[in-house]
């Protein structure tokens, strides 16, 4: 295996950065069902696809706080962001879940593209939706991210104070993912090796060819007795019934993935991001070294919630453990926010 192959596998696969794909389909008018409601808002030239959320018995001329859901690299607003999305309205909070940009329902040339700066001014223009609902109050707008979308939300609440408040589940820095591996064991020559790959492949594709794409968790027939414990969970979440979606196709373009290495989702975490963090991760995640390191950094007044006995992707969809994330997040964002 080459060794920018070995290095996706050991550093991407488990954290279940997945590739989506799908062009924005037309529709003549927003749908409202149960309290959702599909939306689309503007991000630069892109138009973006969300599902909004309403607390029951909402109020006529009451202003709510809000919480925007970021989901995983890749994944879609239908999966766990959606589901979090759902149970803080539950709680009173009116929630935005929606497509990053280049996957999905959103629009965003190339498709199956993961670019983390993107990614973050995704999440500055679903604040600049959220701001224009008579419903939202827009002092009182908070964000949840999981697995690679926590390492987002941290890293937009640096520089983007219309945050009041963030709180994450199984956070990861992508790029430190990409760089150390899911481990924290990855190397620089693995790093390099990855680079000069991409370096390859746009000259060949400057040059005609075809684009590359990749997969980031393994198929369920490529299972093995020596497959790591989060990498079967994250094919198990993503390629079964369980958490699959038809959006989300396991497919990433190549070329994603220098943007990737050089991003860095805490750089600013012990001087710009003054708001208030919640880190939720299970005492048996793999990643949960990610939340203690950014625990560690954070400045600002700052929680550690430990799910006992949860994993990394327990707390995307089990009930027993995102029921215990939602209630720590809930009283959280009451108490940070109001209500």
């Amino acid at each position: 295996m080459k060794s920018w192959k070995k290095m996706m596998v050991c550093s991407l696969v488990a954290c279940s950065l997945l590739g989506t794909g799908g062009m924005m389909t037309a529709r003549a008018a927003e749908s409202v069902t149960e309290g959702v409601q599909a939306v689309h808002f503007q991000n630069g030239p892109w138009k973006m696809a969300g599902n909004l959320y309403f607390p029951k018995n909402i109020e006529k001329g009451k202003k709510y706080p809000a919480i925007i859901t970021v989901h995983p690299g890749g994944g879609v607003k239908e999966q766990t962001s959606g589901l979090y999305a759902k149970k803080l309205a539950e709680q009173g909070f009116i929630t935005l879940a929606y497509d990053a940009s280049h996957q999905g329902d959103s629009e965003g040339m190339p498709r199956y593209l993961e670019n983390p700066t993107e990614r973050v001014e995704d999440i500055r223009s679903a604040v600049d939706y959220l701001t224009t609902l008579p419903q939202v109050d827009v002092e009182k707008i908070g964000v949840v991210g999981i697995c690679a979308g926590g390492g987002f939300a941290v890293s937009a609440a640096q520089t983007e104070h219309r945050i009041k408040a963030v709180a994450t589940a199984s956070a990861v820095d992508i790029g430190t993912t990409f760089r150390q591996g899911w481990n924290g064991k990855g190397t620089v020559a693995d790093q390099l090796n990855t680079l000069n790959a991409i370096a390859k492949q746009r000259t060949a594709e400057a040059n005609g060819a075809e684009p590359m794409y990749t997969q980031y968790v393994p198929e369920q027939n490529e299972i093995t007795a020596d497959t790591e414990r989060d990498m079967k969970e994250a094919s198990d979440y993503y390629r079964t019934p369980r958490g699959q979606h038809p959006n989300a196709k396991n497919k990433v373009l190549f070329t994603s993935f220098d943007k990737v290495l050089a991003f860095n989702a805490f750089s600013q975490i012990d001087t710009l991001l003054t708001q208030p963090v919640l880190f939720v991760v299970g005492t048996e995640a793999g990643s949960r070294w990610q939340s203690e390191m950014a625990y560690e950094k954070a400045t600002s007044p700052k929680e550690m919630f430990l799910v006992e006995g949860a994993t990394h992707m327990d707390l995307y969809d089990i009930p027993q453990y995102v029921n215990q994330a939602v209630v720590k997040m809930a009283d959280f964002f009451h108490s940070k926010l109001g209500k």
